[in-house]
């Protein structure tokens, strides 16, 4: 799906699911890439953001998410990957619990578990909240 820009924000808005286990944070590359993101993407028209994590998890990694677990994390915002200097993304972050095993679905090629100190590419955001999830401890 092709991402929109207004003129008038220049940001591309997406949801995240920020899941952690054992001090380390699942992360997903897409199959033909070679930069790793948290799962999640962007809501369709009139879905809330509760609604777009549940069905953007449920087709990455073929899990439901826990519906009263989920709890907001923050919105961290940086330069859009792959885009053009000047956009960026505003990425919302949800914390949840999931139902089920975890298995890449869909455009998922991969899942894994990462540290902070773990040397992997991911996008300009993903570093912000890689270094937030840090400095709160919950990433070591």
């Amino acid at each position: 799906m092709k991402s929109i820009v207004t003129a008038e924000t220049d940001f591309i808005d997406k949801l995240a699911l920020i899941y952690l286990k054992d001090h380390k944070v699942l992360c997903t590359m897409t199959k033909g890439n070679d930069t790793w993101y948290f799962p999640g993407g962007k809501r369709k028209p009139g879905e809330t953001d509760e609604e777009a994590l549940i069905r953007e998890v449920k087709e990455e990694l073929a899990v439901d998410i826990d519906q009263p677990t989920i709890q907001p994390y923050g919105v961290f915002e940086a330069q859009a990957h792959g885009q053009p200097e000047g956009v960026m993304v505003r990425m919302t972050c949800y914390m949840a619990e999931v139902i089920g095993v975890m298995r890449p679905s869909s455009e998922i090629g991969r899942i894994a578990f990462f540290g902070y100190h773990d040397d992997i590419k991911k996008s300009p955001v993903d570093y912000i909240i890689f270094d937030d999830l840090h400095n709160k401890g919950l990433l070591v």
